[in-house]
């Protein structure tokens, strides 16, 4: 009788548990945003390294990323560069004496009693030894050279008066629109809306005439008083809010006897505080990196100046300076920097506008 041989079959070595198999998804879609978010970042990781180099560590091609000096050992009063050696007992940290072609004398810092020994080995070809090496001088430095608290100073003023008039003349039509029953309203948020499209090409000479004409031309005026005007992508955003706060809040403000404009100073406005916030930080970051209508009303004002037109001609002067340049950028930055973080929970919520009433 023949015998039978029952194949069993192999198990994989590797199986996914059902938890896992759960998780892969997750795990996968937050890898990728990581990377995502690792390859946004690059530039300003770049630059932000850069700020803390000095010049000749921005020229060392050996130096890489980090702000890194090639390191000296003093050996009998006279310092030499060390340098990674290979040899028989494997890489070692060695100082160059006397370089040669095929050939250089060295001396151990570990053991430099035992004197001068000789390697084979073209020294060039050999890497330095780097130590971690960051300054904080370019940060005075480009302070004093750009002028940055005068840019600062008048940025500031731009943004803030930009910002209080963006939030007044928004807040008010928003709550026409998303409070009032006027015939034919919804046709002029039409209208109204239907401006975002509008390129700013088109209306930059009419209003740059008109400005001239008043005799706005080398002032501030052009950069702020339109901003009392309101702006379509302002009151669509704070009209969404608005329309989310339910009317009920307003019927019964209105039966206690409340005017239209206690409603919404009592009511509308202590519930819309994130979109309030999400409006003034929009317009004061678009204010604060706005480079091509200061440099249009403001030609030939420098000590107008906003910090996006200095920091432009800071970068044309010192572009050989790549230090310099660098830490004048991050002092630029950083205070939207900090008020983005710090407000960033109430800008976030001020952003995403739902149907879920409150």
């Amino acid at each position: 009788m023949a015998s039978q041989t029952l194949s069993v079959p192999a198990k994989p070595r590797f199986q996914l548990t059902p938890r896992l198999r759960k998780l892969l998804p997750y795990i996968t879609i937050s890898t990728l945003g990581l990377v995502i978010l690792l390859l946004f970042l690059a530039p300003l990781g770049y630059m932000s390294l850069t700020a803390f180099k000095t010049i000749v560590q921005v020229r060392d091609p050996h130096s890489q990323w980090l702000p890194a000096s090639p390191i000296n050992y003093t050996y009998q009063g006279v310092e030499y560069p060390l340098l990674l050696v290979p040899t028989e007992d494997g890489v070692q940290e060695l100082a160059l004496v006397r370089p040669g072609r095929e050939e250089s004398d060295y001396v151990d810092p570990q053991n430099p009693e035992a004197g001068i020994f000789t390697v084979v080995g073209r020294w060039r070809t050999f890497e330095p030894v780097y130590e971690f090496n960051p300054t904080t001088a370019n940060f005075p430095t480009s302070w004093e050279q750009v002028n940055l608290g005068r840019l600062f100073r008048n940025t500031i003023i731009i943004a803030t008066l930009g910002t209080i008039g963006t939030l007044l003349s928004s807040v008010l039509v928003a709550y026409g629109f998303a409070r009032f029953r006027v015939p034919g309203i919804s046709i002029l948020f039409i209208i109204l809306i239907s401006t975002i499209i509008l390129p700013r090409q088109v209306t930059l000479i009419p209003t740059y005439i008109f400005f001239r004409t008043i005799g706005w031309g080398g002032t501030w005026l052009p950069l702020i008083v339109p901003h009392f005007f309101a702006n379509a992508y302002n009151v669509f955003l704070l009209r969404q809010y608005f329309r989310s706060i339910p009317r009920d809040l307003d019927e019964a403000a209105t039966l206690d006897g409340a005017t239209p404009w206690q409603v919404l100073w009592h009511v509308i406005l202590p519930q819309s505080i994130p979109a309030l916030i999400a409006v003034g930080l929009f317009h004061f970051f678009f204010a604060w990196n706005d480079f091509f209508e200061p440099l249009v009303y403001l030609q030939g004002r420098e000590d107008l100046y906003t910090i996006s037109i200095g920091m432009t001609q800071f970068n044309n002067i010192f572009n050989t300076q790549p230090g310099l340049a660098m830490a004048a950028s991050m002092m630029a930055i950083a205070l939207p920097l900090i008020m983005f973080f710090l407000a960033q929970r109430v800008f976030v919520q001020g952003i995403v506008v739902t149907g879920v009433e409150k």
